[in-house]
């Protein structure tokens, strides 16, 4: 009897999820007069307290820009979501899947799926946007003309996280670890923070965390023999909230811990309340912001009208979802460019990469955007498709974030070495040409 019911309930299940998938096709195939955007998102399993917010954020940007704006300069915006639970295999298959539908860009919210995405967009024609995330070298534009790695790459947080902490006496001698997810995301800082290491003179700990990271004790039964004066984290989804707990646990303080922009939002500290206070995290140039005129506009014309995506509107601001909000902004000024140029109509994933390497979002763009103070001006270019590396530190004070220091900016001298070696590195062995930058207009 339980496993007939167990059937009926996984058939009903599936039945349901197979109607809202031909819902969401029915949708974005409504009309031809459309711009396709697919979204990759994580709703279900051990990523899903962080991948949600992100989603909602994303998802609700472009549903803005449609009910409030009808569309970029007309032309509306058709999403579908795929659900990848962040694992790489099911990432490609959502974009094989959805390429057919002639998408001019995809965020797929996954590092390991950028990976794995980057040839296959050069040959497709689709812009591969890595908001704060994503392959670090690929800032170079000459050889990675399809990826964006936008408002920082990782080697840019981990720049600014050694940046900070040297302010507070020298490094020389003292201990730094990284907690790091083991997969491409996690290992991404390494490079930079072992040449970091070698110029400051500290000893740099590397402390691998197998996924989906709630198994640490091991972890931080070493940090607590080290002693580490600092400890990075470069965590994701449960991982984040674990390692918060076991820091706890082995009275590691939280005031020098420090968490890339991914390992620093709610739901990496409230599963931990008031005992998380202190804990810290490099921003993505923003933070909890609420209130700011575009979360108003985000209240009055979806959640106000019911049509918002996230459960609750209280959620509109949170740091997750102000980065997808912030993402999907990004991909629409780039549409917006390429308008511009090839004309206001339904524009192509090749117009639209010109256009995201085009930006010039400044600071009297950024404030009719009703974003003032969650963005710093992007400028892109064939050279730079980073196009900014700004961030300020906040800090958890037990109820709330807090900015706790000064801006912080990247240092591109120390670090455009590195990128170009890599890329040239890249480019070599898949017989890329670079582009002849001078060149592009």
């Amino acid at each position: 009897m339980e496993m007939k019911k167990s059937i009926r309930m996984k058939a009903a299940a599936a039945a349901i999820a197979v109607a809202g998938a031909l819902g969401m096709v029915h949708e974005a195939a409504a009309q031809a007069n459309e711009i396709f955007v697919p979204v990759l998102v994580y709703r279900t399993g051990a990523y899903a307290p962080n991948g949600v917010p992100w989603a909602d954020g994303f998802v609700d940007y472009l549903k803005l820009v449609n009910e409030r704006d009808g569309g970029v300069n007309g032309i509306k915006l058709a999403f579908e979501e795929c659900e990848t639970g962040y694992a790489t295999d099911r990432g490609v298959e959502c974009y094989e899947r959805l390429k057919s539908k002639k998408p001019v860009a995809v965020n797929p919210l996954s590092t390991g799926i950028t990976f794995a995405l980057t040839e296959k967009v050069a040959a497709d024609k689709i812009v591969l946007m890595t908001t704060g995330y994503g392959r670090s070298e690929s800032a170079d534009g000459s050889v990675f003309a399809w990826n964006f790695p936008l408002l920082g790459t990782y080697w840019s947080a981990a720049d600014m996280l050694v940046q900070h902490v040297a302010k507070k006496g020298s490094l020389k001698g003292k201990k730094i670890a990284l907690v790091y997810h083991d997969s491409p995301y996690g290992k991404e800082p390494i490079k930079v923070l072992e040449e970091h290491a070698k110029k400051h003179g500290f000893n740099f700990i590397k402390l691998p965390v197998t996924h989906p990271g709630v198994e640490q004790k091991a972890t931080w039964l070493q940090i607590r023999q080290q002693r580490p004066d600092y400890v990075f984290l470069w965590g994701w989804g449960v991982m984040n909230s674990t390692s918060i707990k076991e820091a706890i646990a082995v009275s590691y303080p939280r005031l020098q811990m420090y968490g890339v922009w991914w390992s620093s939002a709610e739901p990496d500290v409230l599963p931990a309340e008031a005992a998380a206070k202190g804990y810290n995290g490099i921003t993505l140039g923003h933070s909890s912001e609420k209130g700011l005129p575009v979360h108003k506009d985000m209240l009055k014309h979806l959640y106000d009208k019911g049509k918002g995506t996230a459960a609750k509107k209280e959620s509109v601001g949170e740091v997750l979802y102000n980065r997808g909000m912030l993402s999907a902004l990004l991909l629409v000024e780039g549409i917006k460019v390429a308008q511009g140029k090839y004309g206001k109509r339904v524009v192509t994933g090749e117009e639209v990469r010109w256009g995201v390497e085009n930006l010039n979002i400044d600071a009297a763009k950024i404030k009719a955007l009703g974003v003032e103070g969650m963005m710093q001006p992007v400028k892109t270019s064939c050279r730079d498709h980073e196009g900014v590396r700004k961030g300020r530190i906040h800090t958890w004070d037990g109820t709330a974030w807090s900015y706790t220091s000064e801006w912080l900016e990247a240092d591109n001298k120390f670090l455009r070495p590195m990128v170009e070696a890599q890329a040239k590195a890249y480019a070599a062995e898949k017989k890329i040409t670079p582009r002849d930058c001078s060149k592009e207009k």
